[in-house]
């Protein structure tokens, strides 16, 4: 089926102290979306993706299900393409803004979350809030009321290759020998993965497994330490608004990503869904490499980030789909497990797609049949015309 991308643009007003987005208005929220619509569909559901820094308007998945017949809205955040000043509960007023223009300016009546990838956390932190509206200040205790802004509830939500956060997927990623966040070179060589000298080697023992993932969680806790400690320094300055920004080095040393037998599934040894894990774990594109203070505490920290994919679950009342696929080299299966057992209501299902990577890239008999599940679980739900 031919589609046609529509072009939107919803922009919105919103006081602020500082600015952490670059350019246009002061207290001016802007950012675009793309409406994929079926030609000669008429739909009162719409599927609506959005990522905490975007770019899934390309992807295989939603561009499938428009050809299918759904149509389907890709919106970006605030933060298109740049997450070291985001705040995720900015990001769920954004996704309030753009449900209400589904429902009130385009005329939808239902709107499905399509939470693919890292959109997954923020489709189920969004839900939450919008059932039960709780949170009045971000973790670093600027205000930010999410209980004034009237989020709408949307009908169903579909997790996608999914996993359970960002902080928490960070922590599985951290590089747990580093030992001073100023200098990447001191390291616990115990803890090293990357070097050939380091006794433990795949296939990774349970007790040096058990030891690593605790320095892990050990490193986010020391660096969310330092920011909070950072800003009450500021604060104690009367500077409350001041920011300070910083590397985080080290982020994709998962030792699941050199021992294909940990939380296993069909991905190749050595390798992630961007690269050669050694090169990305201080490369420029690795998860939480440019940071802010008040950014940290809301993304990437482990105890303190309200952006818990597997806790908001348990808060959600409407229709839930998870979907994993059993070679994705970033989702591995024991996220996706993880977020349909916190699911905490009786109308939800579970499905692999044997073989697909986490994109579907060159993927066509595999993306037919994620295609194939989400199209009959709509109808199954009542969701499709």
């Amino acid at each position: 089926m031919e589609i046609t991308r529509i072009p939107h643009f919803i922009y919105f007003q919103e006081k602020s102290a500082y600015k952490d987005t670059y350019g246009g208005g002061m207290d001016t929220v802007a950012f675009d979306a793309q409406l994929l619509m079926p030609q000669g569909v008429s739909s009162k559901t719409v599927i609506l993706f959005m990522h905490p820094i975007g770019g899934l308007a390309y992807l295989p998945m939603p561009a499938g299900l428009a050809k299918a017949g759904l149509p389907v809205f890709v919106c970006n955040t605030r933060y298109r393409g740049v997450d070291s000043a985001l705040i995720m509960e900015k990001c769920v007023a954004d996704m309030g803004q753009a449900v209400k223009y589904l429902k009130e300016k385009l005329g939808f009546e239902r709107v499905i979350l399509g939470g693919w990838s890292g959109g997954g956390s923020l489709s189920l932190f969004y839900q939450a809030q919008a059932e039960k509206p709780s949170l009045t200040h971000t973790p670093a205790g600027d205000e930010f009321d999410l209980t004034r802004l009237n989020l709408l509830p949307c009908e169903g939500i579909m997790l996608l290759a999914a996993h359970v956060s960002r902080a928490h997927t960070l922590t599985e990623w951290l590089d747990a020998s580093l030992l001073d966040e100023q200098n990447p070179n001191l390291k616990d060589l115990e803890l090293d993965l990357y070097d050939p000298d380091n006794p433990h080697q795949p296939p990774y023992q349970p007790a040096f497994m058990a030891h690593y993932r605790a320095a892990q969680i050990a490193r986010n806790r020391k660096i969310t330490a330092w920011v909070q400690e950072k800003l009450n320094d500021f604060r104690k300055q009367g500077k409350p608004h001041e920011e300070y920004a910083f590397v985080t080095h080290g982020t994709m040393a998962d030792p699941r990503f050199l021992d294909p037998s940990l939380d296993p599934n069909d991905r190749k040894p050595n390798w992630c869904y961007l690269g050669e894990p050694r090169l990305v774990n201080h490369g420029p594109v690795g998860l939480a490499r440019f940071n802010t203070l008040r950014s940290w505490l809301s993304q990437w920290s482990y105890d303190l980030s309200n952006a818990d994919g597997v806790k908001c679950a348990q808060q959600i009342k409407i229709p839930a789909l998870v979907i994993g696929n059993s070679a994705d080299d970033a989702c591995t299966p024991s996220h996706t497990h993880r977020l349909y057992e916190g699911i905490g209501h009786s109308n939800k299902a579970l499905f692999e797609i044997k073989g697909a990577n986490h994109y579907y890239l060159g993927q066509p008999p595999q993306l037919a049949e994620a295609l194939t599940v989400c199209i009959n679980w709509l109808a199954t739900q009542g969701f499709i015309d």
